[in-house]
């Protein structure tokens, strides 16, 4: 869009009101939240609640993978649970300030991200920096309340996030950062639950990395085009055409990856707790399998629907951990 070109009706609308772009229409941050908190919830992407459920998927695998691997719920497995919801949200909600004060040049420049509130003058960076450490602290709160072991790996985790938002600038791998950053929990969880971190963690973490790298490949081909004008780099660029194949290439590893640690942490188990608990990487996998079925780099609403969809995706392997916990 030139400067002589009008505004489309819906996006100066969107101006006026404060709505982001690719937020979900009619969400309860636009309709519900008071006028104030608005900006500041908008940057931390209360208005799309897709990044925090994929931020906190890994730790509910995570925790009820640990529980299946000695068999035992504890009272402090339901405070895991709960915690890590909200501190899911609260660091979901930590990383994107950090993200749109790094980006906030880029982000002005990119027709989807130019409706956020820092490029858009909702907020200031000085805000932004405030409203950031307010969050980080509480997360911080929750996370002291976890065994030694997992609050070490809650920190540590700072540094993945910490260095994401600037990996479009030097590497074409940008997502690899993300997925560091996103899966983090099932390490962490999987050390509140056994107090120690473990390698079928560990291989679910690499499990979850291919996942994002997935479904962020998926998500970046929405502003290939803006970002090859703005020199910002993403596997949605580096593999153009041949996005298919690497989509199918991550899925196959994910679930590849999520089975073995079923495998693992439920060696010498009931056989056939072990196959119900499969069932949920299976599941998972066709899911992604669907999604392939339906990718269409040149239409930017499909993309996001199926980058959305796979809150759905991350969710089902939860149920057949469950029911196998119970076997």
């Amino acid at each position: 869009m030139t400067q002589s070109d009008p505004i489309p009706e819906g996006q100066n609308r969107q101006n006026q009101t404060g709505q982001v772009a690719d937020a979900v229409r009619g969400n309860w941050v636009d309709r519900l939240a008071p006028v104030p908190a608005r900006p500041y919830l908008r940057l931390s992407r209360a208005d799309r609640p897709i990044g925090t459920w994929l931020l906190l998927l890994p730790c509910w695998w995570g925790l009820l993978l640990a529980m299946l691997s000695d068999g035992q719920a504890r009272w402090l497995d339901l405070w895991v649970l709960v915690g890590c919801g909200i501190g899911a949200f609260l660091m979901r909600g930590a990383g994107c300030t950090w993200n749109d004060i790094t980006d906030r040049h880029i982000d002005g420049s990119v027709a989807r991200t130019a409706s956020r509130p820092i490029p858009s003058g909702q907020v200031s960076v000085k805000g932004a920096l405030v409203w950031l450490v307010a969050q980080a602290l509480v997360a911080l709160c929750i996370l002291l309340s976890f065994p030694p072991a997992a609050i070490v790996l809650g920190v540590v985790a700072l540094v993945p996030v910490t260095i994401y938002p600037f990996a479009k600038r030097f590497t074409w791998w940008p997502q690899i950062f993300l997925g560091l950053a996103f899966n983090w929990g099932a390490l962490l969880a999987w050390t509140a639950h056994t107090g120690r971190l473990e390698w079928p963690a560990v291989i679910l973490y690499l499990a979850g990395i291919f996942w994002t790298l997935f479904y962020d490949t998926i998500y970046a081909h929405q502003d290939a085009e803006d970002d090859a004008l703005i020199g910002v780099k993403s596997t949605a660029r580096l593999f153009g055409t041949r996005s298919p194949t690497w989509l199918r290439r991550f899925l196959v590893a994910s679930v590849a990856l999520m089975s073995l640690a079923v495998i693992l942490a439920m060696r010498g188990g009931d056989p056939i707790a072990v196959l119900v608990a499969l069932l949920g990487p299976w599941a998972f996998g066709l899911h992604m399998l669907r999604q392939l079925t339906r990718f269409d780099p040149e239409n930017t609403s499909r993309l996001l629907t199926l980058f959305r969809s796979n809150r759905e995706a991350g969710l089902l392997p939860l149920p057949f951990f469950a029911v196998a916990l119970f076997l």
